[in-house]
């Protein structure tokens, strides 16, 4: 069975120490003590994670078919005349993303802004660190 200590199942959660202290606190996921630390079991952190994704996102202005998406902010906009590159930082997690640099202008993509990011792939890697 695997267990994550508080940190390692915060950080897959995307937050802090505390919330998911004050979560267990609450009765939101069960922690549990093992060699004198807490810890929570894989799945009850995979049902809460799922609980949370499947949470109204306050940032989304519109509806979408595309399921993974990433609130962020923009880090960099390297533009031309044709194409941009837009960099954002979605938690721990670094997006770049190729478009039309008429969209980005339209967005108004500048480093420092909220900006949510849409992936919606056909093929999508997934490794066991």
């Amino acid at each position: 069975m695997t267990t994550y200590r508080i940190a390692e199942a915060a950080g897959l959660l995307g937050v802090s120490d505390d919330t998911l202290r004050r979560w267990i606190d609450a009765g939101r996921i069960n922690g549990s003590q093992l060699d004198g630390r807490t810890v929570v079991q894989g799945a009850d952190l995979a049902r809460l994670a799922t609980e949370l994704a499947d949470e109204p996102d306050t940032h989304r202005t519109h509806s979408t078919s595309a399921r993974n998406s990433l609130v962020g902010i923009v880090t960099k906009v390297t533009q031309d005349t044709v194409m941009a590159q837009v960099e954002l930082i979605c938690g721990p997690y670094r997006i770049v993303s190729l478009m039309s640099s008429e969209a980005a202008s339209d967005l108004g993509l500048e480093p420092g802004i909220t900006a949510v990011a849409s992936i919606k792939s056909t093929n999508v890697v997934v490794e066991r660190p």
